[in-house]
C-alpha cells in the first residue's frame, strides 16, 4: 500500500499557491498599504549606512583590526565578547576600543573595497622600528595607530574618497 502525504503537512515551509482569481494588486481600501517609495529607497525602513572601522586592543597582544558593518556599536560588543558573532581574530587583546570610523559609503561593495585595500596597504607598508629596543605599552599602541593612519593616507590617493568622512577617535 502506498501512503500519500499532503504537501502542507510534509513540507510545512511550502505556502499554498494563491487562487487564479486572486488579484495581485492591493485593494486601496484595505488596511495594509504598500510602502511608499522615493527613488529606490524604502522610507519606512532605516537605510543601511555602511562604515569601515578600526579598533585597537587594550590588552596584550596589542594589535588593530579593520572591519565593515552597518551597526558599529553592536559589532564592537561582538568583538568584546558581549554578544555572539565576533571575529575569531579579535578574541585575543580584548577589550577593544574604537580608533577610527569611516562613513559615507554608498553601498556594501564600496565599504568592502575600502576595507580590503586598507588592509593590503597596511601589510605592505613598512613598520616604524624603535631603535632604543623595548618600547613602552603606550608607544607600541601609538606606533600601530600611526601605521594604520599612514596606510589610510596612502589609500586616499588610490581611491576616490572625497565623499567619505573619517573620524579618528584615538589620535594617531
Amino acid at each position: 500500500m502506498v501512503r500519500q502525504f499532503k504537501l502542507s503537512r510534509t513540507f510545512r515551509s511550502i505556502k499554498p499557491h494563491s487562487s487564479p482569481n486572486s488579484n495581485p494588486i492591493p485593494n486601496p481600501n484595505s488596511k495594509i498599504k504598500p510602502e511608499k517609495l522615493q527613488g529606490t529607497e524604502v522610507l519606512s525602513e532605516k537605510v543601511d549606512s555602511w562604515c569601515v572601522y578600526l579598533i585597537a586592543s587594550t590588552n596584550p597582544p596589542f594589535k588593530t583590526y579593520v572591519g565593515v558593518t552597518t551597526d558599529f556599536s553592536r559589532r564592537l560588543k561582538q568583538h568584546n565578547g558581549e554578544l555572539k558573532g565576533g571575529a575569531k581574530a579579535s578574541r585575543a587583546g580584548r577589550p577593544w576600543v574604537c580608533a577610527c570610523l569611516v562613513h559615507g559609503f554608498r553601498n556594501r561593495s564600496g565599504a568592502c573595497e575600502f576595507e580590503s585595500k586598507w588592509k593590503i596597504i597596511s601589510r605592505k607598508l613598512p613598520h616604524k622600528k624603535n631603535s632604543e629596543g623595548e618600547k613602552g605599552l603606550e608607544e607600541k599602541c601609538q606606533l600601530l595607530l600611526q601605521h594604520r593612519h599612514a596606510s589610510m593616507e596612502k589609500l586616499k590617493h588610490s581611491l576616490d574618497c572625497g565623499h567619505l568622512y573619517v573620524d579618528w577617535r584615538l589620535s594617531p
